[in-house]
Order: structure tokens, then sequence, then C-alpha cells
């Protein structure tokens, strides 16, 4: 049996001890108090899941206590002098309940347990946003304060519980591959593989395997509207049935995993196109989430840029550059057509720039401090700074490339290229 606290005010000594033998009584834990000026510190203190307090006290009544409370546990009112406009009254100013004394006691046991419970569940709801917001990667990418921006952190908390397959809609730069990795994580199956995969890169012959490596966990099918035609069927039979064919044996074989599928295009003109078949694109759309381009949000524009600039001061250990009014209408001016990941990379051209005392985020934003003809040898030291920060990140992560992606805030093919020209050595690192 669950073990609800319940805080309990009334200032009759009697009626008090009265609801605390039926409190304790049921199992639960009670804390009483005689007056409601003391409630602020023993919510704090004591952590109730409901509140239960009379209407009618000396100093504050219940009423005034219900009003001075802001995001406290459910409060349910007491009174044995109830009426209807005291009673409407409570329930406009947020009450859960309204009882009139004498009370019945499993009735009253009822409407606290449902309070505390449904207060239990808000706690848990809020706990698994704050997770999510502290997962790496995810925080910077969905860090803003617009409505969207929260719309969107709710809706990957709630789809996350589910094991319903995901398309994730954006342009590129938006996070879409940070957002799948984030419902993975927060996922039941976390601690299964996450596999990554671009879906115009792969055919029928090797989804059998891709699939397996990713058996319990999930599989993230990024620009799907590129899939090739032939695997199409293919990945349609793993989406509905959860079957891949083995093409040596001849048979079909069930593989448990999740898919989330990516695109940077409205799926429904890839239909329209013949691209992209429509029965596959409705299995693949069972929960949607949309990322609003950053022009979309210019408020949260100024707010990212100082989080990336002391991201990567951190990195790199120099102070983080201060953003003057220059810079910040520079921003706020900006159409950002790769959204994020180029804020990200402005970001860290600026205090790449800082670090050899040169140039501002204007600067870095417009690309004229970079110049070679301008600023001898600055070339050279960039690339030194990126290997620096990729062989880094590399170690950080034991060698697992997609954390180290995101960790960086780029695509694992992106990684790929610069690790390429950058003459890195993954196994001489680790």
């Amino acid at each position: 049996m669950t073990s609800f606290r319940v805080l309990i005010i009334d200032d009759d000594r009697l009626m008090r001890n009265s609801l605390v033998d039926l409190i304790e009584a049921s199992g639960w834990i009670a804390k009483p108090l005689a007056r409601a000026t003391d409630a602020a510190r023993w919510i704090a203190q004591f952590q109730p899941d409901v509140i239960l307090s009379d209407v009618r006290m000396p100093g504050m009544t219940g009423l005034d206590l219900l009003k001075s409370l802001d995001a406290a546990p459910p409060i349910v009112l007491i009174s044995a002098h109830g009426d209807i406009p005291t009673a409407v009254e409570a329930m406009n100013h947020g009450a859960y309940s309204f009882v009139e004394k004498p009370y019945d006691p499993k009735r009253l046991l009822l409407i606290l347990s449902h309070a505390a419970e449904q207060y239990q569940m808000r706690q848990s709801n809020d706990r698994l946003k704050e997770r999510l917001h502290q997962l790496s990667g995810l925080d910077r990418v969905l860090l803003g304060q617009t409505p969207e921006m929260q719309r969107l952190r709710d809706a990957i908390a709630m789809v996350a519980l589910s094991n319903t397959s995901v398309l994730v809609q954006g342009e590129t730069g938006t996070g879409k591959d940070l957002v799948a990795r984030a419902i993975h994580d927060l996922s039941s199956r976390c601690d299964a593989p996450f596999v990554a995969v671009n879906a115009a890169q792969i055919n029928a012959e090797n989804l059998p395997n891709l699939a397996r490596s990713a058996a319990g966990g999930t599989l993230f099918l990024d620009e799907i509207c590129a899939c090739p035609p032939d695997l199409q069927p293919v990945l349609l039979r793993l989406a509905d049935a959860g079957e891949v064919l083995d093409a040596a044996l001849g048979t079909p074989e069930n593989i448990d995993l999740r898919i989330i599928a990516a695109t940077n295009e409205d799926p429904q003109d890839a239909v329209a196109q013949g691209r992209l078949r429509q029965d596959l694109m409705f299995r693949l759309n069972g929960f949607s989430l949309h990322l609003p381009p950053l022009r979309a949000r210019p408020d949260d524009v100024v707010l990212l840029a100082v989080r990336f600039l002391h991201d990567f001061a951190a990195l790199y250990e120099i102070p983080a550059p201060e953003l003057m009014d220059a810079d910040t209408s520079a921003l706020i001016a900006h159409n950002w057509p790769g959204n994020v990941r180029e804020l990200r990379q402005v970001a860290e051209r600026c205090v790449m720039m800082a670090k050899q005392g040169l140039g501002t985020m204007r600067e870095a934003l417009s690309g004229a401090a970079l110049d070679p003809t301008d600023r001898p040898g600055l070339r050279e030291a960039v690339a030194a700074f990126e290997r620096q920060m990729i062989s880094k990140a590399i170690q950080q992560h034991a060698g697992r490339m997609d954390d180290t992606a995101a960790a960086l805030g780029i695509g694992r093919r992106t990684l790929n290229e610069k690790i390429v020209k950058l003459g890195l050595d993954k196994d001489a690192l680790l």
C-alpha cells in the first residue's frame, strides 16, 4: 500500500488529533499544524503529497492559505461551516476538493488518496522532464524559452514512455538525431543498442544485419524520404510485423526493436512524387515531432549563443567572450539556414578566434575574420583546435562515434569527414 504524506492544518486540537488518528491508521504519515501561517515552512520541510486544511482559523484562513501558495501540493479544504459560495470560491482558487464536517472517513480518505496519487504522478513527470533537459547534447539543442520548445520537450518526454514508432521532422541542423537519441535514452530500451543509419545508404540485403544489431533497442533511420524503393517493402515488414527475411534460410526472423525515422522534407510530398510508399509513411508516423527552425524562434538565438560560447570556452579553457550590442543585432538579423548546428559552429569559431585574440561574434558570423588573406595562419589554427576538440571527445566517449558526434553537436557523417580531413587516427587515441 502506498504511504502518502499528509499535512493537516486545524486550530481545533480535538479535530486535529482525530484527523491524525485517521491518517495514521491508514498507514500514511501525518504532520499536524495548529496555524496556517506555519504551512509554507513545513511544506518545504515535510514535503507532503496533499494538504488537508480547515477553512476558518485565526490569523490565516484556509482560503488565504490556498491563495498564497504557488505550485504547492493539492489542498483539500474541510469546514464545519460549509456553504455553496465558500465551496465555489475554494474551487475557483484551485482547491482539489471541499469537505464538510462532520466528515465521512471513507470518503475523506478516498479524496486524499486521489489527490496524493495525482500529485505524485505530476512529480514523477516533472522529474522525467528534468532528466530530459539534462541529457548531453539534447539540452543544448532544445534550449529555449519559446512555447514551441516547451511543447516539444514535453512531447519528447511523453513519447519516450511509449513503444510507438516516431517520425521526427525538421530542417537540416535542427537536431533530429539528438532528439531520436534522447527518446531512446528516456525509454525502457535505454540499456539496449541505439543504431543510427542513413536510410539512403542501406539496402534490403543489409537491413537484417542492422535490425539484429539494434535488437531490443532503437533503429534510427535518417533521411527516410530518400529510402531506396527496393528497401521500402522490407522496411515496412520490419515496422509492421517486426520481421526481416533471412536470405540464407529463406525464413522470417522476429526482431524486437523500435524505429525512429527522420526527414528534412515533407513526407507527404515524397509520397505524392512516388518516392515514398504511403503505407510505410503511415506506419513510421506513429507519433510525429516537428522541430522548429531557429529563425522561427528569434527570442532563443541570443540565449543559445551565450550557452554555446560558455560551452566552447570551457572546452578551450578561456573566459567566455561577451556579446556586444553589435553582436546581438547580427545574431538576431541572421536567417540561420543551418539552424542550431550553424549557430554552434559560429560560437565555436568565435571562441577559437578569441583564443587568438581575434574578432567578435559578429565577425565570426560574417566569416570575415577567418579570411586567410586578412588573418595569416588562422586556418591552420582552426584545424589544430578542431583536431584537439575531436580527439578529446573521442577519448571521453571511449571511441563511441555516435556519442562523440552527439557531444560535438554534429552529424556522424560530418564527424567522419573531419576525422579523415584532419588526419586523425582513432585507434591511436584510445
